[in-house]
């Protein structure tokens, strides 16, 4: 399970990326209650909030895997990290001074977002760089451990830091914790990397990551997966704090504590990935995904606070295997030159689809009442997963091995015979 955590570079970048993930965690939290505060309770506003978070993802995710694929992964994630951190400081300092206003919390979500989605492509890629192509499946999983175990600590320490000192102090304190990620960065051992040869700088190289999907049903389908389950499965911070505040009455440590119950659920998850000797099947990451969806359904069907909160560990674990398996499934099936460029595809549908569904199920909130997005999202999200599998299926590609170009430069090739 920990096999992983003998290579020395690795240890040393998730125990940084362990602490800097608290932070995320806390500010996640605290950023939404803080805007529930601000608009009296609107759930579209906390949607909007969450949408324009993630909608740089969805708009410069390809962009990042671009990056990630040109240049030193190590040094774009420094200066990716930085961006973050300075964006986390001004709005706490804003809460803080009690000037901050709805505005500039969608503001600073948005450029809180442009570092996110040049980070995640560079920081997927990356974890081949450190461990080699035999540990990979194993540090996936660990990598998530990590980020979960973080989930199961932030929340909880969020809710008691915006009941003692207000949402502003708990924003603040991410911005502080990226110090812990970059000081890991600065003091890995840059000659134990295996580093991927960067590709060189041509035209069409963004578009070469698309047509290499494009040409295999089995991340079509896998994609198709991500999109549906990031868009309207992952919104727990949404609707969590929607449940807590307007169908429980409940405060911000409550809120918290929510967080962390859901973050048992997920670490399991995630160490139960970190076991796998191989990356799962494409069956399971379907699967997986379609009881993920009826997990959230049985949630948001909860009669009381009690249920609610039993219901959440489940629901993490699920929402956990789902996306370690799904991530596994594509990393492990592309060529190294052009992960960078999938792995930026695969974040691309699975945070870009957040700034669709967060408004949509935030006005479902508002016209059904606080239990609609966890029951409606988790029916769109299952007919959609259904829906692509068919689809993919009847419509796409061969998914015939030898009929899938393996690389970026084979796929150039095969268009330009057909043509």
């Amino acid at each position: 399970m920990f096999a992983s955590l003998s290579v020395p570079n690795f240890r040393t970048y998730v125990t940084g990326a362990f602490v800097s993930n608290i932070g995320t965690w806390v500010q996640r939290v605290a950023q939404d209650w803080l805007v529930l505060q601000l608009s009296n309770g609107s759930a579209v506003a906390v949607g909007i909030t969450t949408a324009l978070q993630f909608l740089p993802a969805l708009l410069l995710s390809p962009v990042g895997g671009l990056l990630a694929d040109r240049f030193d992964k190590r040094r774009l994630l420094m200066a990716t990290q930085s961006w973050m951190a300075v964006s986390a400081l001004i709005l706490g300092a804003l809460a803080v001074a009690g000037d901050a206003t709805t505005m500039h919390v969608y503001v600073l979500a948005f450029v809180f977002g442009i570092g996110s989605a040049l980070d995640v492509p560079a920081r997927q890629a990356f974890v081949s760089e450190m461990v080699g192509a035999d540990r990979l499946t194993n540090a996936i999983g660990l990598n998530s451990s990590a980020f979960n175990a973080a989930r199961l600590i932030g929340p909880g320490i969020a809710g008691l830091v915006i009941a003692a000192f207000g949402s502003g102090w708990a924003i603040l304190t991410n911005g502080v914790s990226y110090i812990a990620f970059l000081l890991a960065l600065v003091v890995l051992d840059e000659s134990k990397l295996v580093r991927s040869e960067p590709i060189p700088r041509a035209k069409g190289q963004v578009r070469e990551g698309f047509r290499y999907v494009a040409r295999r049903a089995d991340l079509l389908i896998a994609l198709g997966v991500g999109f549906a389950v990031g868009t309207f499965g992952m919104n727990f911070q949404m609707t969590n704090a929607l449940m807590v505040r307007n169908e429980f009455g409940l405060g911000a440590q409550t809120y918290g504590v929510l967080g962390s119950v859901l973050g048992i659920g997920s670490l399991l998850g995630a160490l139960l990935a970190a076991r796998r000797k191989a990356a799962p099947s494409l069956k399971f990451v379907v699967i997986s995904s379609l009881v993920f969806a009826l997990l959230i359904g049985l949630s948001g069907a909860a009669p009381a606070y009690l249920l609610y909160a039993i219901s959440l560990p489940l629901v993490g674990l699920s929402a956990l295997i789902t996306l370690t398996s799904t991530n596994m499934y594509v990393q492990t099936s592309v060529e190294p030159q052009v992960r960078g460029r999938v792995m930026a595809l695969y974040i691309t549908v699975l945070m870009g689809g957040t700034p669709i569904g967060s408004p949509l199920l935030g006005l479902l909130a508002e016209w059904l009442g606080p239990r609609a997005p966890l029951i409606g999202g988790a029916l769109v999200q299952a007919s959609m997963i259904v829906a692509v599998v068919v689809l993919v299926r009847r419509f796409g590609p061969a998914a015939r091995a030898d009929q899938t170009p393996t690389t970026p430069e084979e796929t150039h090739s095969a268009d330009s015979a057909a043509g």
